[in-house]
């Protein structure tokens, strides 16, 4: 149920180059979801995080931002921040160098369209050191998150939500995904989770206003 600060430590000082969360003394933490854009529940997110004022860091899948335009823009307009997930929902550490960095580029044409992200997430969560490498090289600060409730493999928001709030820390990242079954319990989850934060004294903000908190 817990997820230890110390071995995400110990990894970012083995893997250098990849945020898990920030360092800071203020109840700020991120919220980040990843896998839209999906028109059946992504505006379900987005109604849920307009309800408690909260605005979050997208990471989107490029092939799912073409057929919905109206998404993004719409996304953009209440103040979200969008990050590159590259352009299938593929593992990317089982990528050669050149089909990675073909992915980054590719994604990165599409969203440049709309907005320029400066976050980037490996799809599936695992990186190779020429991750990082060629994130870097176009721009990009590679972010994965120390709050992940796993809920892409259990299927149950009570389990998310318990999940989140026994493990947030100031400066967490929260990881949730849109697309299907995963957006709906998200907007679930989100309903639960965010009126609980705020009465803890938290504020729930994308990736770059927490990286620039004190």
């Amino acid at each position: 149920m817990f997820q230890p600060r110390w071995l995400l430590r110990i990894i970012e000082k083995l893997s250098p180059g990849v945020t898990y969360f920030f360092k800071t003394q203020e109840r700020i933490v991120a919220l980040s979801i990843d896998d839209g854009l999906d028109p059946a529940t992504t505006p379900k997110i987005l109604s849920v995080l307009e309800k408690y004022q909260v605005h979050a860091t997208f990471f989107l899948i490029s092939s799912r931002v073409e057929p919905n335009p109206e998404l993004i823009t719409e996304l953009l307009d209440r103040g979200h921040e969008v990050g590159n997930h590259l352009t299938q929902d593929e593992p990317s550490v089982l990528l050669s160098e050149i089909e990675f960095e073909a992915a980054v580029i590719e994604a990165e044409n599409i969203l440049s369209k709309y907005t320029r992200p400066k976050w980037l997430r490996p799809g599936g969560g695992w990186y190779k050191k020429s991750t990082i490498d060629i994130a870097q090289k176009h721009g990009y600060r590679v972010v994965l998150g120390d709050i992940f409730p796993y809920d892409t493999h259990i299927p149950s928001s009570w389990f998310a939500s318990l999940f989140i709030l026994c493990n947030i820390r100031p400066g967490s990242i929260i990881i949730l995904h849109d697309t299907g079954m995963w957006g709906k319990r998200t907007a679930t989850t989100l309903e639960k989770i965010l009126p609980m934060l705020d009465r803890q004294g938290y504020r729930v903000v994308p990736l770059s206003e927490l990286a620039h908190s004190p």
